[in-house]
């Protein structure tokens, strides 16, 4: 009687846990999205101890379809990057990355993440309407980096909050309308916690601001990142590697780590547009190194 419960129970448990793996493995392969999140895009380093993300805003790479533009994000070594709605899906698919993707067209940008196992971790810069928001859901993207009308933010507000997806205001260089701090933390006074600011290290620096202390005025309120290095020539910029120009890369890093902040990162690299994956892998190795000594330190 004892011998025959206790067979009774190790085939209990046995079973149970087959039940569970079968259940594992459906929930992963209807959900294309948690297994490249899961399986394929997760590192264990500093930049991951630091709730942070780095990749490529894949505009670094308009020049391109989607379909070889995301393998170039998995050359830098990247498995996250920005999605940008608008790119060419394919040269032989004439529609655009975004909420119009429907049927056999989203089954082959699917099919792209789940292969190269890259996943986006925002979208930008792109209209603030509910369409993106709710494409946003679908495949798993938790910001919109977005440039509202000053009078679209109460709808703005309301659709982060319906959705739960974060909102990052982002600036544009001088005189787009959230080119200051001050402006961005003005409108940021009757919003809610899901909205904040998308900081373009790169624009405030065009903009004649210094790219730390405008981070530092965040302090509470940063979503996202573009981060981008320039270095100045005269009354011009060129583009560099992060870290090789003058937009303080280092200790703005230093102070998101010291401000626990965890948010995506994403290289803007807007040079060399045939041929950039070099420096775009530069800047990715570049922002790991920084994170582990970051965290060694």
């Amino acid at each position: 009687m004892n011998n025959m419960s206790s067979i009774t129970r190790r085939e209990m448990l046995r079973n149970t846990a087959i039940l569970g793996s079968i259940s594992a493995l459906s929930f992963l392969c209807e959900n294309p999205f948690v297994f490249a999140a899961e399986n394929k895009a997760v590192q264990n380093d500093a930049v991951t101890k630091l709730g942070w993300q780095i990749g490529p805003q894949i505009y670094s790479f308009n020049r391109f379809p989607f379909d070889i533009a995301i393998k170039k994000v998995k050359e830098t070594g990247s498995t996250s990057f920005e999605l940008y709605s608008g790119q060419r899906l394919s040269q032989d698919k004439n529609v655009k990355v975004g909420p119009d993707l429907k049927g056999g067209d989203f089954k082959f940008f699917q099919d792209l993440l789940e292969e190269t196992g890259c996943k986006p971790h925002a979208m930008g810069v792109c209209p603030a309407d509910r369409k993106h928001f709710e494409f946003a859901v679908k495949i798993g993207i938790g910001v919109l980096n977005l440039e509202p009308a000053f009078n679209k933010i109460p709808e703005v507000n309301k659709l982060a909050e319906e959705y739960k997806i974060k909102v990052g205001l982002h600036n544009h260089p001088k005189a787009s309308i959230y080119w200051d701090p001050d402006i961005v933390l003005n409108q940021l006074k009757e919003s809610g916690d899901q909205i904040g600011a998308c900081c373009d290290t790169g624009h405030w620096l065009r903009s004649g601001l210094d790219p730390l202390e405008c981070v530092k005025k965040f302090k509470g309120r940063i979503v996202s990142f573009h981060i981008k290095d320039l270095a100045k020539e005269g009354n011009n910029f060129k583009f560099v590697p992060l870290g090789k120009g003058d937009c303080k890369i280092t200790e703005i890093l230093k102070e998101i780590a010291s401000e626990k902040v965890k948010c995506p990162f994403s290289v803007e690299y807007e040079a060399e547009w045939d041929n950039n994956v070099k420096p775009v892998t530069e800047c990715v190795k570049f922002f790991r190194e920084t994170a582990e000594k970051i965290i060694t330190q």
